[in-house]
């Protein structure tokens, strides 16, 4: 699988969620910690983009119903989501952030 190209890093660091939409592919990029994570923008629970959340340390907070997602694991922590994440791998190249999709959904 190839890394695509999504966004620069000091555009995400100063907004620090943001959606790239990549074919069919919507990815929630978040900044925190120094870390960069890639995960679906979509909640699992109710479509409502996870971009509009807000951060926690490590998790991202569903603006909808208030759900919390683990960005290192896309793990679903709190009612009512109950399906995870898919994460996706990522790579810095200078001020790019590149994300590992797979070829087909």
């Amino acid at each position: 699988m190839p890394y695509t190209t999504l966004a620069s890093l000091k555009d995400l660091k100063t907004r620090r969620l943001m959606c790239v939409i990549s074919g069919t592919y919507r990815i929630l990029l978040a900044y925190t910690n120094g870390t960069v994570f890639a995960v679906d923008d979509m909640c699992t629970h109710e479509d409502a983009s996870l971009s509009k959340g807000s951060l926690h340390g490590n998790c991202v907070k569903c603006p909808l119903h208030g759900s919390r997602f683990d960005l290192l694991t896309g793990t679903a922590l709190d009612e009512p989501a109950e399906d995870n994440l898919h994460c996706y791998e990522v790579k810095i190249d200078g001020d790019t952030i590149q994300v590992k999709l797979p070829l087909s959904r």
